[in-house]
């Protein structure tokens, strides 16, 4: 199947009648071609999203309505350009889809009509997760976490701790929505996919960054914390570690794929003896009998920060 079908541009002419510039847009970026949305659509909705008379809420239905479409090709490239749209449009639209109470509901889609159509709908399932998670982390934090200001002066750096414990396993429920994605190379065969996995990729890194600096400043508190925040500091510590795995598994298959590995951070796990340092702080908070370790071993190296 290539180019657009015949009902692609029937719904397009349609819109053109009644002269809804948006609803075609985001029909001609959601068309049955097995390809990316075209550049030229996304930038278009993407500039509608900072005109203040475009409405915003109109804009996400039609999203949603091609969500609804049989064809694997047409809901994938809906949930494409939706992500797109809350990486790059105004914030205002991830504001909106935030503030709703349900996104996408495509737990059960499956297309059973096309030859891709099993292979695909189940990425579609994945991807659609991982897309409400992004909208309800910013919900319960105010912020999209792969846009915060990064550095020594950033907000996971200077975040209280109290509101750093709140704010990392958020970070880390978005995290492993965006691992559960789980494409092998072989997977990745057509745009659309393709596209998506993109888009996944460049989130994996903001949001890792956001992550890692967060965990930074949770281990330089560490030592200071009441002794129920330190088992929770803990706790988000080791998830770290297995996150930090699954993490470079995902960008293995990045770096298989051809995606420029300058882009790709750092991910040198930290010496074993910091955790054990960790445990055994925790230990003698409770009470319990721990073995001698120096002062420097509590402030081993960490893993870099990416870019």
């Amino acid at each position: 199947m290539s180019g657009q079908s015949i009902t692609d541009r029937i719904t397009a002419a349609q819109h053109s009648m009644t002269g809804s510039a948006i609803s075609k847009a985001v029909c001609k970026a959601t068309t049955h071609e097995v390809s990316g949305p075209k550049r030229k659509h996304l930038d278009y909705l993407i500039h509608c999203t900072s005109e203040m008379n475009v409405n915003i809420p109109q804009m996400a239905d039609t999203l949603f309505e091609r969500t609804a479409n049989s064809s694997w090709v047409v809901v994938f490239k809906a949930l494409i350009t939706t992500h797109h749209l809350m990486m790059y449009g105004n914030e205002r639209f991830i504001q909106y889809l935030a503030s709703r109470n349900t996104l996408f509901n495509l737990n059960n889609f499956l297309d059973k009509g096309a030859l891709q159509g099993y292979d695909m709908s189940t990425f579609i399932r994945r991807y659609s997760r991982y897309l409400n998670e992004k909208a309800l982390s910013y919900r319960l934090v105010a912020v999209d976490f792969t846009k915060m200001k990064r550095g020594v002066d950033g907000v996971m750096r200077t975040m209280n701790t109290e509101k750093l414990l709140k704010t990392l396993p958020i970070i880390q429920n978005q995290l492993d929505a965006l691992l559960d994605f789980q494409a092998n190379p072989n997977e990745l065969t057509n745009g659309v996919i393709n596209a998506a996995f993109m888009l996944l990729f460049k989130d994996s890194i903001r949001l890792f960054a956001a992550y890692n600096e967060g965990v930074i400043n949770l281990l330089e508190k560490y030592f200071d914390m009441k002794k129920n925040q330190c088992k929770d500091a803990l706790d988000i510590y080791k998830r770290f570690l297995l996150r930090m795995t699954k993490l470079s598994e995902f960008l293995k298959v990045a770096e298989q794929v051809g995606i420029d590995q300058g882009d790709i951070p750092d991910l040198t796990q930290a010496p074993s003896s910091l955790l054990e340092a960790l445990e055994q702080h925790l230990a003698s908070l409770e009470g319990r009998k721990i073995k001698e370790f120096s002062a420097a071993s509590r402030y081993e190296r960490l893993p870099n920060i990416p870019n």
